[in-house]
C-alpha cells in the first residue's frame, strides 16, 4: 500500500532540481536502514548533478555505556557541519533523528538554524507527547514527502463522535484517551506526588488536543489502511461473484459444484493454489493461471480498481504497489510549538519524469531567515554570461571558479562549462557574452586620415608641377643649365609621380591597385634616387675634369646621366618583373590582426621580394648619400653637393624609421605609414634640392646671370 522508496528518492531529486538546489547536506542515523537509504539515494543525486556537502551519521543514545562517546561524536559532527554554508538539509531517520538534531542545535549550540529541512515519509508520525513543549522553531518551514492522503467523506464527523465507551473491546482508544486527556476511565487513581487523577467524562473533544499530539486530518498511513481494507473487501467480493457464476454454469452443465469461496473465506479458510487447481480439474474446467507463491486473493487484488469515498481512483501498478504517490507537505510551526501541515504539491509515481512533480510555490512558507524568498543552496554563485566554470581541485563538481572567456570566445548563458568560439567574421563583445559582426576597414577617402594624406599628395604634386613650370619658363637661364636640364626634369617628373603614386594606397584594395602600388612606388623611386646619384656623380666629374685635356670630360653630360639612371632603374624593374611573375600582390583580408575588424588589404605576395625592392632602393640612397657627402665641400656657386647630402640624409632617415614602424602597425595604418614615408622622403628631395634654386629664380633673378655665377665660383 506504500510506494517503493525509490519513487520517493526520485521525487526528492526533482524537488531539488525544481528549486535549483545543487548543494545539500544529509543527516541519517548510523544504523543499517540509514546505510540502505544512502546507497539508494546518493547515486540519484550524482546523476542529476546535485552535490553533497556532507553526510552526517548520527549515533543513537540507546545504550548507557556508549552515551558519552555518542554525545561527543554527534557534537563534533554538528560543530563541523554548521560551518558548511549549504541551505538545504535532508533528514532520514524519523522523529528520532529530528529530536537529536533539535537537541544539539537548540540545547547545546544555542543556535537555531535558518535552513530548509527536508524529511522523508518516516516523519509521518506525530511528535511524541514528551516532546511537544520543546522548542521546534528550528524546523519551521520544513518540507516533507508524505504518503498521499485525502480525507474521506464523513471523516471529521467520525472524529467528533468518537467516544471511549462505544468500543469496549478497543483497548487502544481507551488507553489513548486516558493519556491524551490525562484522566481515568475506570476509577479515581493517584498520580505520582499523591494527586488524585480525574475521571474521564467521555465528552472530551479530540479537536481540543494540541496538533503535535493529535491531528484532526487523516495521515497518509491511515489513508492507505482505509484503502487497503476496501481493496481486500472488493477482491473478496469479486472472488465470491466468480464462484457463484461458475457454480451456476456447472449446475446447468451437469458438472461438479465449485465450493463457495466466499463462505470459506468468511470461515477463515483459504485454499492454496494446489487445492484450487485440484478442485477445478475435478469439475473438468481449465484452472485459473496462478503464479508460484500467489494466492487466489492476490490475483484478484491485482485487478482491483475502484473509487473511494474521497473521490479518488485506487488501483495498483505493474509492481503490485499503490500508484497514489506522495504529497509534498509544508510544516508551519508557531511560537507556541503548535503546527499545521499544508499540502503544497504532489509527486506521482507514473508518467513522464518531468511532469510528475507539481508544486504551488506561492503557498510555501519558508523559514523566517529567508524572508519568504526562495532559498538558494549552491556551492558558489552562478557564473554570469561571459564566464565559464573551472572545477576546484579536491572539491565536489558543483564547486567551481568562474573564469572569463578568452578573447574571441563567448558564453551566452549562465553556468556554461566551456566558452564557444566566434566565427571568423564575428568577434566577442567587451562582456564576452555575444558575437558581433566585424566591421571592414581600410584607408578610405571618406575618413580624416585618408582625406589628409590625399590632400597632402595632391598639394606636393602641385608644388612639384610649379617647380617644373618655373624651370620650364627659365629654361635658358644659367642656373637651369648648370644643373643639367634633362636630369633635372627627370628628377622632377619622378618626384611628381612619387607624390601621385601614394594615391594608389588610399581606397578599397582592388586587383589593379594592388598590382600597381608597390611596383610603381619601387620603380619611380628608383628613377628618382638614381637621378640624384647621377647629379652627384656629375658634380664629382665636373671638378675632376678641370683640365682641358682631361679624359673625364668625355664622361660628363647626357651619356653618363642616362647610363646611371637607366641601369639603376632597370635593376629595380627586373626585381618587380620577377615579383609579378612569381608571387604578385593581390587583394586579401585579415580577420585576426585587429579585434572587431576585417582588414581589407593588399597581400604583398612575396614578402622577401618586397623587402628586396626596399633594400635596393635603400642601397641606391646610401650610395648617393656617401658620394654627396664626399663632394659636399667642393666649391660650387650654389653648393649643390651640400644640398644633395642633406636631401639624402632626410631620405635615408625616413626609410630607416619606416621599416620598424611598418612592421608594428596593423590595418589601414600600415598603408598610412607607407604613404607618409613616400611623401616625406619625396618632399625632402624636392625642397632640399630645388628650393634654393627656385628662390633665386623667383625672388633673386639678379643672381641668375652668368657673370654673377662666375664671380661666385
Amino acid at each position: 500500500m506504500a510506494p517503493d522508496d525509490v519513487h520517493e528518492y526520485m521525487g526528492l531529486v526533482q524537488l531539488f532540481l525544481h528549486f535549483r538546489w545543487t548543494w545539500v547536506g544529509i543527516f541519517t542515523l548510523d544504523i543499517p536502514v540509514g546505510e540502505r537509504f544512502l546507497q539508494g539515494f546518493v547515486p540519484l543525486l550524482s546523476q542529476s548533478s546535485i552535490c553533497i556537502a556532507f553526510i552526517a551519521k548520527l549515533r543513537t543514545l540507546a545504550y548507557i555505556d556508549t552515551l558519552t562517546e555518542s554525545l561527543y561524536r554527534n557534537l563534533g559532527i554538528i560543530s563541523a557541519v554548521v560551518q558548511i554554508k549549504t541551505k538545504v538539509l535532508i533528514v532520514y531517520g524519523g522523529p528520532l533523528a529530528l529530536n537529536l538534531l533539535n537537541f544539539y542545535f537548540n540545547m547545546v549550540l544555542k543556535s537555531p538554524m535558518g535552513k530548509v529541512w527536508i524529511v522523508t515519509t518516516h516523519w509521518e508520525f506525530n511528535i511524541p507527547s514528551s516532546q511537544i513543549y520543546e522548542d521546534i522553531q528550528t524546523f519551521h518551514g520544513m518540507l516533507s514527502f508524505t504518503v498521499h492522503s485525502k480525507e474521506p467523506l464523513g471523516f471529521q464527523t467520525f472524529l467528533q463522535t468518537i467516544n471511549p465507551f462505544w468500543a469496549k473491546e478497543d483497548g487502544f482508544i481507551q488507553d489513548f484517551w486516558e493519556q491524551a486527556f490525562k484522566c481515568s476511565l475506570k476509577s479515581l487513581s493517584l498520580q505520582e506526588g499523591g494527586e488524585t487523577q480525574k475521571l474521564c467524562s467521555g465528552d472530551e473533544k479530540l479537536e481540543t488536543l494540541p496538533g503535535p499530539l493529535f491531528e484532526m486530518s487523516m495521515s497518509g498511513h491511515s489513508y492507505n489502511i482505509y484503502n487497503a481494507a476496501q481493496a481486500v473487501a472488493r477482491a473478496l467480493y469479486m472472488m465470491y461473484e466468480e464462484s457463484i457464476s461458475k457454480y451456476r454454469s456447472r449446475v446447468a452443465g451437469g458438472r461438479a459444484v465449485f465450493p463457495n469461496l466466499g463462505y470459506m473465506y468468511h470461515q477463515g479458510y483459504e485454499p492454496g493454489p494446489s487445492e484450487v487447481h485440484e478442485k477445478m480439474h475435478s469439475g473438468g474446467e481449465r484452472p485459473r493461471q496462478v503464479e508460484e507463491g500467489e494466492t487466489e486473493l492476490d490475483h484478484f487484488l491485482k485487478s482491483v480498481s475502484f473509487n473511494n469515498s474521497a473521490g479518488e481512483t485506487i488501483q495498483f501498478g505493474e509492481n503490485q504497489e499503490l500508484t497514489a504517490g506522495f504529497d509534498v507537505t509544508n510544516w508551519v510551526i508557531f511560537p507556541n510549538q503548535s503546527y499545521v501541515r499544508v499540502k503544497v504539491g504532489r509527486w506521482k509515481t507514473e508518467g513522464p519524469i518531468e511532469e510528475r512533480l507539481t508544486l504551488q510555490d506561492e503557498n510555501i512558507v519558508w523559514n523566517q531567515n529567508f524572508n519568504q524568498v526562495v532559498p538558494v543552496s549552491v556551492c558558489n554563485g552562478d557564473c554570469s554570461p561571459g564566464y565559464n566554470k573551472r572545477k576546484r581541485e579536491g572539491e565536489p563538481f558543483c564547486c567551481y571558479d568562474c573564469i572569463p572567456c578568452p578573447e574571441g570566445k563567448i558564453s551566452e548563458q549562465k553556468n556554461m562549462d566551456t566558452c564557444s568560439e566566434c566565427s571568423e567574421d564575428y568577434y566577442s563583445n567587451e562582456n564576452q557574452d555575444q558575437c558581433i559582426p566585424k566591421l571592414t576597414t581600410y584607408l578610405s577617402y571618406h575618413e580624416p586620415l585618408g582625406i589628409t594624406l590625399a590632400l597632402s599628395s595632391v598639394a606636393f604634386a602641385l608644388i612639384t608641377a610649379f617647380v617644373i613650370r618655373t624651370f620650364t619658363k627659365n629654361w635658358e637661364t644659367p642656373i637651369v643649365k648648370a644643373n643639367n636640364r634633362s636630369l633635372t626634369y627627370t628628377l622632377l617628373v619622378s618626384l611628381l609621380l612619387c607624390f601621385l603614386c601614394s594615391l594608389l594606397f588610399i581606397g578599397q584594395p582592388r586587383k589593379l591597385t594592388c598590382l600597381l602600388r608597390q611596383m610603381a612606388f619601387g620603380i619611380v623611386f628608383a628613377v628618382a634616387v638614381s637621378s640624384v646619384l647621377a647629379k652627384t656623380l656629375n658634380v664629382v666629374l665636373a671638378f675632376m675634369a678641370t683640365r682641358p685635356d682631361s679624359r673625364m670630360r668625355k664622361w660628363m653630360g647626357k651619356k653618363l646621366t642616362s647610363l646611371v639612371v637607366l641601369s639603376c632603374s632597370s635593376v629595380q624593374a627586373g626585381i618587380c618583373a620577377l615579383w609579378l611573375s612569381t608571387s604578385p600582390p593581390h587583394p586579401d583580408t585579415d580577420k585576426h590582426a585587429l579585434k572587431g575588424k576585417i582588414i581589407l588589404e593588399c597581400n604583398e605576395g612575396s614578402a622577401s621580394i618586397f623587402y628586396c625592392v626596399l633594400g635596393y632602393m635603400g642601397f641606391l640612397a646610401v650610395v648617393s648619400f656617401l658620394v654627396a657627402y664626399l663632394v659636399r665641400k667642393l666649391p660650387d656657386s650654389f653648393n649643390e653637393g651640400k644640398f644633395i647630402t642633406f636631401s639624402m640624409l632626410v631620405f635615408c632617415s625616413v626609410w630607416l624609421s619606416f621599416i620598424p614602424t611598418y612592421l608594428s602597425t596593423k590595418g589601414k595604418y600600415t598603408a598610412a605609414v607607407e604613404i607618409f614615408s613616400i611623401l616625406s622622403s619625396s618632399a625632402g628631395l624636392l625642397f632640399c634640392i630645388f628650393c634654393p634654386k627656385c628662390y633665386i629664380i623667383v625672388f633673386r633673378p639678379g643672381m641668375n646671370k652668368k657673370q654673377v655665377i662666375r664671380r661666385m665660383e
